[in-house]
């Protein structure tokens, strides 16, 4: 039989151990498990593993590492190993979490309203007016239901002796409560029978309690139903998986602030079908990004007249913004007094020992116990990493001594707490059990009863065993933590046991303008790059076959290239890089250039980041390829028949992503404006490129009409029609005329029409510009004034002027439906208080 796993399980008798008594028993809460564990087989340990592994990938469970270059989409690092909590320990917990939680919202009230703290000097007034924390435009604003504190989280860390102390709070935008989430459906799968037998308590209750809370204090007008969004910062913030995450499972809409518009006194919701009131944000965006008009000007991220609607009492914003002043350090030190002046109680759960250096007794604390101290900064705002006093030495402990009194009031120093320690299971060994240090956030919600607390929470372990800080930032993990009950569990979920026939949802109804703008600028962006791949195919290989001659081919075609602003036009005065190699290879891998194909990528892969959610797996990885072809090919400065190599490669990427769209996207609303927008897109090109090529006087020469055939992916039918070199009435036939060439002119914007048709019929707006007036003006054109016509000699005749003109014209309506898409869907210009308008 193997040997236990406590055989070489290390123990430190300097911190506490969850698992294990001071004399190496297991504690009573642990045993059940720990014999459980003990009698995996490591083969089934191995499944296990791999099973966490998995599903953590085919989730999309990530946290962005902003640090690390590789960082970005990191999947987030579990360990199988729950932390477990008795029923009687967890009950003081909560109740001291939910204490808290109410005093910092008394405090709140407080500061933005009658502040007697300041008056009676139990704040100092340079603790809260000396940070950027406190938003002077929030003064006097008093939230529905007076509640500024919807959500709160604390960082809990156990002493030597056994008790929890209060690390830090989370007063802002607390995350971690969507992977707590994903963690206990990972880990309850895990170890599926414990998870059952050990009564452990389940979280659908905690977040039903915030839903309920949320819903509560919407400030609705008669028989209006809440709405409810999350604001994200968007993809790049480090924890945006939890925010789409939690959206999905509390059924909110996910919303950047450019999804938002305030109109009045009231926040809208741009959706396509028209804008939605808005009665709750549920934030996960810092303060001073929320509105650029009274708060920072420079966010791109807010919504302009956020804090007037909230003036006027016409939304929730949770937390209330000014919130985030409380997640200072230096307040810990205060909380014992204000706790007995604003709830007439004692503090349940202390803080580790805090020291503000604000204040002259504690700077000279300091000054005298500094090799026992943390160093940190006194508030959320500031940048900078806890120091630890006994790891400076010498010139380096003197510098930070003269930046703590140059600036006393910007710093905090606490007490050096050896954390508790937990078992993790070893990934790089058969069947070992390590010790980690361990911390716990805890969460509180608001609710019309008080606080609610989950029960439970994120509990987070460093990478090594002797870390003193554990951040997900510095590479830790995660782990579930599990609390156990003597009673029964509740079998609430938030999922519908089954789906009826009224569950069933075969649209997206309420897109918002930003994902189906998105959408719609992914298929332009997508077709944007197909058309410049082929350009630049076309131009490249007349210049391998002319053997750098430059023949009427290569002439024209480079023409066209800088016509259509793919390849920049030469400087008047420098005729040595007209036409040069090196110009095209510029255009292929350069994304500074404008028009460059590397620069149209990187917008592609921007639009796609956006609406990731919304492609299936194969979509999102072909995408992936396509974006490391072009960085491979822009570090490796490929030489020309490379060069034509890579964009055969790339364009066999674009049919690719053509089939995904076409065969793999749901057909609702989205993928519609998607598919106009491709349509668009290639419309405008086609009608730019072959007016162009009808007036260029390079386009004469021979080669060319076979080139533009080429361009336009016809090449083959041509040839099976005619056997015959192109000429120009059939190029013209097969390319502007053919309804049933899917690169045609003509073709296009009859299927661009017919999607136009639909919008009208289902969204209730017609586009009322030119575009079918000019497509029937083109249709009439007499193809006969092309008849007999020598294109080689025809040197401004009037059938090309003439068709060129009317091409242009289609150009120019396709531009006038683009914007009219972007104001009447996107923007919502002078979308007020139409009778289209979704309440």
């Amino acid at each position: 039989m193997a040997r236990t796993l406590l055989a070489i399980y290390p123990q430190n008798a300097r911190r506490y151990d969850e698992m294990l008594t001071a004399d190496g028993a297991v504690r009573p809460h642990w045993r059940q498990f720990f014999i459980h564990l003990d009698s995996i087989a490591p083969e089934e340990m191995h499944r296990r593993l791999a099973f966490v592994d998995r599903r953590i990938q085919e989730n999309g469970v990530t946290y962005n590492v902003y640090a690390d270059p590789s960082g970005s989409d990191r999947p987030w690092a579990l360990d199988p190993l729950p932390l477990i909590i008795p029923p009687d320990e967890w009950a003081r917990v909560s109740a001291a979490v939910a204490q808290r939680a109410k005093l910092f919202n008394a405090i709140l009230a407080d500061l933005y309203g009658d502040q007697t703290l300041l008056a009676e000097g139990l704040l100092p007034p340079a603790l809260v007016y000396g940070q950027h924390g406190y938003l002077w435009p929030c003064r006097g604003i008093k939230p529905p239901g007076g509640v500024w504190l919807h959500n709160y989280a604390v960082d809990l860390a156990r002493a030597p002796n056994g008790r929890w102390w209060v690390i830090a709070d989370r007063t802002q935008a607390p995350s971690g409560a969507g992977y707590a989430l994903e963690n206990r459906l990972v880990v309850s799968r895990v170890f599926p029978e414990m998870f059952r037998d050990l009564h452990v308590e389940h979280l659908a209750d905690f977040f039903r309690d915030h839903l309920d809370g949320l819903a509560a204090l919407a400030p609705v007008d008669g028989d209006e139903q809440p709405h409810i969004v999350l604001l994200t910062p968007g993809p790049y913030n480090e924890t945006y998986f939890e925010h789409a995450y939690l959206a999905r499972y509390l059924g909110f809409p996910l919303v950047e602030g450019q999804d938002l518009t305030v109109r009045g006194d009231t926040v809208y919701l741009k959706t396509l079908r028209g804008l939605k009131r808005v009665h709750v944000i549920l934030r996960r965006q810092d303060d001073d990004y929320c509105d650029p008009l009274e708060l920072r000007g420079d966010s791109a991220l807010g919504i302009p007249g956020l804090i007037n609607v909230a003036r006027a009492g016409r939304v929730v914003i949770a937390n209330a913004l000014g919130s985030g002043l409380l997640a200072s350090g230096a307040l810990m030190g205060f909380l014992p007094a204000i706790c007995r002046h604003l709830l007439g109680e004692k503090l349940a759960m202390p803080s580790v020992a805090t020291w503000w250096c604000g204040e002259k007794p504690a700077l000279e604390y300091v000054r005298e116990n500094f090799d026992d101290l943390v160093i940190k900064p006194a508030y959320p705002t500031q940048r900078m990493d806890p120091v630890f006093g006994f790891e400076l030495k010498g010139e380096a402990r003197a510098e930070m001594l003269r930046r703590i009194e140059a600036r006393p009031h910007a710093y905090v120093a606490q007490e050096m707490v050896e954390l508790s320690q937990a078992p993790t299971w070893s990934r790089s060994h058969e069947r070992r059990l390590l010790a980690r240090p361990v911390g716990l956030r805890v969460y509180a919600v608001s609710t019309p009863d008080g606080y609610s607390v989950m029960p439970g929470g994120l509990a987070r372990v460093p990478t090594g065993a002797t870390a003193r800080i554990i951040s997900m930032q510095r590479g830790g993990s995660s782990k579930d933590a599990w609390v156990l009950t003597n009673g029964p569990v509740s079998e609430f979920s938030m999922l519908k046991p089954s789906v009826g026939v009224r569950d069933l949802v075969r649209s997206g109804a309420n897109l918002t303008s930003r994902v189906v703008e998105n959408l719609f600028w992914l298929g332009r962006y997508s077709e944007r790059f197909d058309d410049s791949a082929r350009v630049l195919r076309v131009t490249l290989s007349r210049l391998v076959e002319a053997g750098g001659e430059k023949t009427p081919a290569v002439a024209s075609s480079m023409e066209l290239a800088e016509l259509l602003h793919i390849v920049p036009r030469p400087e008047e005065d420098d005729e040595s890089k007209e036409g040069g190699e090196h110009v095209l290879l510029e255009a292929i891998y350069d994304p500074a250039q404008p028009g460059s194909l590397a620069g149209t990528i990187r917008n592609l892969m921007w639009s796609a980041t956006h609406v990731r959610e919304r492609l299936s797996l194969d979509h999102w990885h072909s995408l992936n390829r396509l974006q490391r072809e072009q960085q491979a090919a822009q570090k490796n400065h490929l030489s020309l028949t490379e060069a034509i190599a890579f964009l055969d490669r790339v364009l066999g990427v674009s049919s690719s992503l053509t089939g995904f769209a076409m065969d793999n996207m749901t057909r609702d609303d989205g993928w519609r404006f998607l598919i106009i927008g491709r349509r668009l897109e290639r419309l405008s090109f086609f009608s730019r490129a072959i007016a162009a090529f009808l007036r260029m006087e390079s386009a004469r020469g021979p080669g060319c009409l076979e080139w533009l055939l080429e361009l336009a992916d016809s090449i083959i039918t041509y040839r099976s029609r005619y056997s015959r070199q192109p000429e120009l009435l059939p190029v013209i036939d097969l390319l502007v005329f053919d309804d049933s060439n899917p690169h045609g002119v003509i073709s296009e914007a009859s299927v661009l029409g017919r999607y136009l048709d639909r919008m009208a019929r289902e969204l209730g707006a017609t586009f009322d510009g030119k575009l079918p007036e000019v497509l029937e003006r083109l249709q009439q054109f007499d193809l006969a004034r092309l008849e007999h016509l020598q294109f080689a000699d025809c040197h401004g005749c009037s059938a090309c002027v003439d068709l060129a003109a009317l091409l242009d014209q289609l150009n120019v309506a396709a531009i006038q439906l683009s914007d009219w898409l972007g104001r009447r869907y996107f923007t919502h210009v002078g979308d007020v208080s139409r009778q289209t308008m979704a309440l």
